[in-house]
Parts: structure tokens; C-alpha cells; sequence
């Protein structure tokens, strides 16, 4: 064997080494990239769903609020409906005139007399409009007394200072009572579903 042929077969070995090492790097580069694209995938996947889950978030946050303002919207509507109604039965209890007005005021003053020792100098406060209707019906009572005006519907306000006690009955306030007792019932019927 000369050396000419050993020569050539360690060059046909060192190829068929070469080439044997080329196909497993060529194998070995296709299944890195195809481990890659696997990678790839699986990546553009989980964002896909990271998208939808944060379009469906942001969908139900937006129904959410739309629903939370469109319920405030009818609360506050309903608000402006029910003090409409507030006000339209402040205006027909101050529109109470002639006996009516009269009776009225009598039953308060009444109400209003029992509260305090017989002996106890009351002084009675109404609406300016009254005053001459509350002389009138404070004649007949010896420690009650007309005070001057007080702000408010119709009715009385009553202070005695020996006993430190002041009485509200005053249209306002029995109206307050009337309204808080049945504004759930008034509201079922405005707003019945």
C-alpha cells in the first residue's frame, strides 16, 4: 500500500466523517428549528389567548360600567320623579285654606298642648301667612301664646322655656313622616316593572 492510498482513504474517511457530521448538524439545525417553530407557536398561541381573555375582560368591564351608568341614570331619574312628587304635595298641603286649614290647625295645636305641663308658658310659632288664624284659635288657651313666624307649610312650632322642650307639628313635618312611611310604596307604584 503506498502512501498515495493510505493518503486517499483517510481523505474518503475524513469525507465520509465530514459528511456524516454535516447530516447530523443538518438534523440536528431541523430539529432545533423545528423545536423552534414549536416554541414559536405555542408563544403566538398563549398570546392569542392573552388577547382574547383581555378583549373579553375589557368587554364585560365595558358592560359593566355601561350598565352601572345606565342604573344610576334611572336612580337619578327616578330621584327627580319622586321630588317632583315632593314638591307637588308641598304645594297642595300649603295651599290648605278656609276650614280645612282651620281643623287642621286646630288638631296640631291640640296635639301640640298635650305635650306640655298645663301650666307651662308656651309660646307658638307659625307660618306668616296664619298668623291671624293661630290668634284666633290660641284664644282659647291660657299658656299658649302666638310667638311670631316660623318657616314651614302650616301648622305649629312650640317652645316653653321653663321645661327646655320645643315640639315640631308643623305640615312639614307630619308630611315627612307621611313621605318617609310610604315613599317605598309611592315608589313600587311610579315605577312598577
Amino acid at each position: 500500500m503506498s502512501l498515495e492510498t493510505v493518503v486517499e482513504d483517510i481523505r474518503d474517511e475524513a469525507r465520509a466523517r465530514a459528511k456524516e457530521i454535516r447530516a447530523e448538524g443538518d438534523e440536528r439545525a431541523e430539529e432545533i428549528v423545528a423545536e423552534a417553530e414549536r416554541d414559536a407557536e405555542e408563544i403566538r398561541s398563549e398570546r392569542k389567548r392573552e388577547v382574547e381573555r383581555t378583549i373579553e375582560q375589557e368587554r364585560e368591564q365595558r358592560l359593566s360600567s355601561a350598565n352601572l351608568e345606565a342604573k344610576q341614570k334611572r336612580l337619578e331619574a327616578r330621584r327627580d320623579v319622586l321630588g317632583d312628587v315632593r314638591e307637588a304635595a308641598e304645594r297642595e298641603v300649603a295651599a290648605i285654606d278656609g276650614d280645612r286649614r282651620e281643623r287642621l290647625t286646630h288638631e296640631l295645636i291640640e296635639a301640640t298642648a298635650a305635650e306640655f305641663d298645663e301650666d307651662a308658658a308656651v309660646q307658638i310659632y307659625g307660618r306668616a301667612d296664619d298668623a291671624q288664624l293661630l290668634t284666633s284659635l290660641l284664644a282659647e288657651y291660657d299658656s299658649l301664646a302666638h310667638a311670631g313666624e316660623y318657616d314651614c307649610l302650616g301648622g305649629v312650632v312650640a317652645e316653653s322655656k321653663q321645661s327646655r322642650i320645643r315640639v315640631n307639628n308643623t305640615f312639614d313635618s307630619v308630611l315627612d313622616d307621611v313621605w318617609e312611611d310610604n315613599l317605598k310604596e309611592a315608589s313600587a307604584r311610579l315605577f312598577e316593572q
